[in-house]
């Protein structure tokens, strides 16, 4: 196996890589803060002190209240907490509305509720990925009580216009759900302007630890819990909270608070000039918003019709590179994108969808090399011939995260 550099991962949307002062937190934590912040004891208060200032620097960094955050174990809870917590309050199914681009932590909640008697309606979105705020209007039912969006669509990097979609569903009295797992800590978010009322983050999305994260719950929204145990969270998520990664979580944010605007200049720079190179790759078609402004700053998505998208992360890992594909692979067979399926994409271009998204580490230089070496094994292919056995063999890629 290659020595894996740093500067070639180019997969920061599926995870990032802790800081060291991430690491040094969460090694003084464990030593540390190690008691149970529910216990009355010194052990207890200094672990609940820390959790306290942990839960202080992410608010900073979202412009909220402290006491709206409840502490998850990362993007995927925050969501069904959302979805589950707020049908829960309902006797009988309701009306809930979500974009056809959502991550799967949201659409299978979904589905589980459709099979439950709610109504669901998935609103449709264009070429870019991105939806129409009037198709939001005339979704709307008298008997729909949520709405969730996501902000930073993970595949194909498109951003919606949550401000609008919030403001819309504030008129009408719906609550208004979002995932932010993607942009928290890369585009800048103030929870006392944008018409959130629940909005989910990740900690490992933004150079923190895995398996924790957070939900923003707008003082006022009620919600029922998941988990039955004991009042933690606000008794919103019952177990015993992991300081440790709380702690990561927190040193994370701060981070991010304080590098965001010169980081996200950075990483749009890298972007338009890897957008530039790959645009002279024959085979290549770019996926989600041309306009660069419009999608993840650090993000790319192409799709390659005729090769799939797990044949070229195979193909550039055994160069040391790291990117993602979005067709899964399930008993040899590959199932296409059906986020690219929603946009209108045929399934032969879903199936060779790939994604590219950039980091504190990549520099101009693994930009070039990356472009180079993506060129190079796409005419290798072309070159070769036949793609079958290729296709089916075990993938090194799994859906993008």
């Amino acid at each position: 196996m290659l020595p894996l550099d740093p500067a070639l991962y180019f997969d920061h949307s599926a995870t990032t890589p802790p800081r060291p002062e991430v690491i040094e937190a969460m090694r003084m934590a464990m030593q540390e803060n190690w008691g149970n912040p529910s216990s009355l004891h010194g052990w207890g208060e200094r672990a609940a002190m820390a959790m306290e200032r942990a839960r202080q620097q992410v608010a900073e960094l979202l412009n909220c209240e402290p006491e709206a955050l409840l502490f998850t174990s990362g993007g995927t809870e925050s969501n069904n907490l959302a979805l589950f917590g707020v049908a829960q309050c309902y006797s009988t199914p309701q009306h809930l509305i979500l974009s056809s681009v959502e991550h799967a932590s949201v659409e299978n909640a979904a589905r589980q509720l459709q099979s439950q008697g709610w109504q669901v309606t998935r609103l449709p979105v264009n070429a870019a990925g991105q939806v129409d705020p009037q198709t939001l209007i005339q979704a709307l039912q008298p008997n729909t009580v949520l709405v969730s969006i996501v902000h930073g669509q993970n595949e194909v990097g498109s951003l919606q216009p949550i401000a609008e979609l919030g403001r819309i569903c504030r008129q009408a009295g719906v609550l208004f759900h979002s995932d932010a797992v993607q942009t928290v800590g890369r585009i800048s978010l103030d929870l006392t302007q944008l018409p959130v009322d629940l909005l989910s983050l990740s900690g490992h999305k933004l150079y923190g630890p895995q398996g924790v994260g957070a939900l923003y719950v707008r003082p006022g929204v009620e919600l029922r819990p998941l988990l039955r145990g004991g009042g933690q969270e606000r008794r919103l998520r019952a177990g015993t909270q992991g300081i440790p990664g709380i702690v990561g979580l927190g040193v994370a944010a701060t981070l991010a608070a304080q590098e965001l605007p010169q980081e996200t200049a950075r990483l749009r720079q890298l972007q338009r000039h890897l957008a530039q190179l790959l645009a002279e790759v024959p085979g290549l078609r770019l996926t989600g918003p041309a306009d660069l402004e419009q999608r993840l700053p650090h993000h790319l998505s192409y799709c390659t019709a005729g090769i799939p998208g797990n044949v070229l992360v195979r193909a550039l890992s055994r160069q040391g590179i790291a990117i993602s594909a979005g067709s899964a692979c399930s008993s040899g067979q590959l199932i296409p994108s059906r986020i690219l399926l929603a946009m209108g994409y045929s399934e032969a271009e879903a199936l060779g969808s790939i994604r590219l998204s950039l980091g504190k580490a990549t520099t101009h230089a693994a930009v070039e090399y990356v472009a180079r070496c993506l060129q190079a094994v796409i005419a290798s292919i072309c070159e070769s011939g036949s793609l079958k056995d290729r296709a089916t063999q075990s993938p090194l890629s799994v859906p993008v995260a």
